[in-house]
């Protein structure tokens, strides 16, 4: 998904259309990768907005209208682990298995994609946001590490252990 440079810097002159625009562009994108990061419609939904509100509020300090993506992503990021650390002994996943469809007796994709999801759960919150932005999204381990505040490196190793992990859980 790619951004408009002309449209971020429009927003970014406080063009209140253009910064709509941009909500519309990345606002379902980034609320399914906080539902995968959190397992739960509402904090997803809350995280995204707080984003919005903060990109919003902070748009004109960014420098560099082609970064606007990776920019929203990690305040996104951030939003994400503070929310974890709120709730990280106590996450109800039930929202989630209702929120994909899975009832009493779910078709074999949905089995699986519930399957997919219990898996995601044994990764502790880190894991999990890398696997998410790495393997469902398509970002390099630099980017996500850029994104996360970390290093390439350490992003590149969680990442193997944690598919290794996920392979070991499916099986």
């Amino acid at each position: 998904m790619d951004i408009d440079i002309e449209l971020v810097k429009s927003a970014r002159q406080g063009d209140q259309r253009s910064f709509a625009e941009l909500y519309d562009a990345m606002s379902l994108y980034m609320y399914k990768y906080a539902m995968y990061s959190l397992g739960n419609h509402h904090d997803a939904e809350d995280v995204v907005s707080e984003t919005f509100m903060d990109a919003f509020r902070g748009l004109h300090s960014l420098r560099d209208e082609s970064a606007f993506k990776p920019w929203i992503m990690k305040i996104l990021s951030v939003k994400i682990k503070r929310k974890i650390k709120e709730y990280a002994e106590c996450r109800d996943t039930s929202e989630l298995s209702e929120e994909i469809g899975i009832g009493p007796d779910p078709s074999p994709e949905l089995a699986e994609r519930s399957a997919a999801m219990e898996a995601l759960d044994t990764l502790n919150p880190q894991e999990r946001q890398i696997v998410v932005l790495a393997v469902i999204y398509g970002y390099t381990t630099k980017e996500v590490a850029r994104m996360l505040g970390c290093p390439q490196g350490t992003v590149s190793s969680k990442l193997h252990r944690s598919l290794a992990k996920l392979r070991a859980n499916l099986q």
